[in-house]
């Protein structure tokens, strides 16, 4: 029997929703780590009961929980991060050298294949991996080392590594997104790693075409095609073919091509969805209209999705890590909001329900299927 979990982290707590293939009633256990900011909740792909949860506090500081029962029950894990070698500075806004501190775990990204081995993206901008369920870390430290590092310097919510996709095709190859320094990937393991940015255009920057300091906000893949990868950018959507040697932007007909999150269909490698936002300065949707936007042609030609959505009067915000898709028949597709909406879709993004609407703010929405 199918089962769909989706893991949502909120401001004040993780919630775990459950439904039937169907998709329709859904029950919610919640909220865990009541009243503590869970940046991000997701399970592994080979034990999906194994999760893991970064919780943070501005008080208490930052604590892993790891669940072995799919939620039910979590226990506290290694909470050690420490930087290797010198630590060294990066750039501040006014270009004044700032050292590297460890702030918090924005991003964990269990193994494909290992359950005990995974991934975390921490502020500022590093990347972390255990192979003992999260007991102990170690820092992988070609990435903050690449000679690009010093020049790194934090978007709006701070230099983190929020995004890492590892490649279904090669397991030493893997993409990481940092905010704001730009998009790396390796191709040993995470040993060391390049730039790839080239097609990237940031007005902001001095350099707009410049080989670091882009603020990316996400990046998605399908597993199929793995060099195939879309972005979402603090403007810009975009795509490549090559794996990131070079971007193409595929904005086309959106109403504003700001945004934050961005997924890819899980049956069709060029169905890609996006949430546009009004602005960098004006985080809601264009007009109070809350529009999933739809592509099937890998970019380029958009549709807003509007069946069951708010269009009129709505003023959320979408994060970058609180859109996610099952891989079910037909797909489903989740998003939840800074109003405390979880949002979803049984028919690949026609037809939208909320599944709840009074949560915190949601910070990150991860989904499983079980069965």
């Amino acid at each position: 029997m199918t089962t769909v979990r989706v893991l949502v982290g909120t401001r004040k707590g993780a919630f775990v929703f459950t439904a039937d293939a169907g998709r329709q009633d859904w029950t919610v256990d919640g909220p865990q780590f009541a009243g503590w900011e869970i940046y991000h909740a997701k399970g592994s792909p080979v034990d999906p009961d194994r999760i893991y949860a970064s919780q943070s506090s501005s008080w208490f500081g930052q604590v892993v929980h790891r669940s072995d029962d799919g939620g039910k029950s979590w226990r506290t894990v290694g909470n050690t991060f420490q930087y290797e070698g010198t630590p060294g500075t990066h750039q501040w806004y006014d270009g004044s050298p700032h050292p590297w501190e460890f702030a918090r775990v924005w991003h964990l990204e269990p193994s494909l294949d290992e359950p005990d081995t995974v991934y975390a993206g921490v502020e500022d901008a590093a990347l972390f991996r255990s192979t003992d369920g999260g007991s102990t870390w170690s820092e992988l430290p070609g990435l903050r080392g690449h000679g690009t590092g010093p020049a790194w310097q934090p978007g709006a919510g701070g230099m983190c590594l929020h995004t890492l996709v590892l490649d279904h095709a090669n397991p030493d190859r893997m993409f990481a997104a940092i905010s704001a320094a730009g998009a790396f990937r390796t191709d040993d393991a995470g040993q060391s790693w390049k730039p790839i940015t080239k097609g990237l255009v940031s007005a902001f920057l001095p350099d707009p075409t410049a080989e670091v300091g882009h603020c990316v906000h996400r990046i998605a893949q399908h597993p199929a095609r793995p060099d195939t990868l879309y972005m979402q950018k603090h403007w810009d959507v975009l795509r490549t073919d090559d794996a990131g040697e070079s971007w193409t932007e595929i904005s086309g007909d959106l109403p504003t091509d700001f945004g934050f999150p961005i997924a890819v269909h899980p049956h069709e490698e060029d169905t890609v969805y996006v949430v546009p936002i009004t602005s960098d300065a004006v985080h809601y949707p264009p007009n109070g209209q809350l529009r999933v936007y739809r592509s099937r042609t890998g970019g380029g030609e958009w549709e807003p999705l509007t069946d069951g959505l708010p269009q009129a009067h709505c003023y959320v915000d979408i994060l970058r890590d609180a859109m996610d898709v099952d891989d079910c028949e037909p797909a489903g597709v989740y998003f939840g909001t800074t109003g405390g909406q979880l949002y979803a879709s049984a028919d690949g993004g026609d037809h939208w329900r909320a599944v709840a609407e009074h949560l915190p703010p949601v910070l990150s929405v991860e989904v499983q299927r079980l069965g």
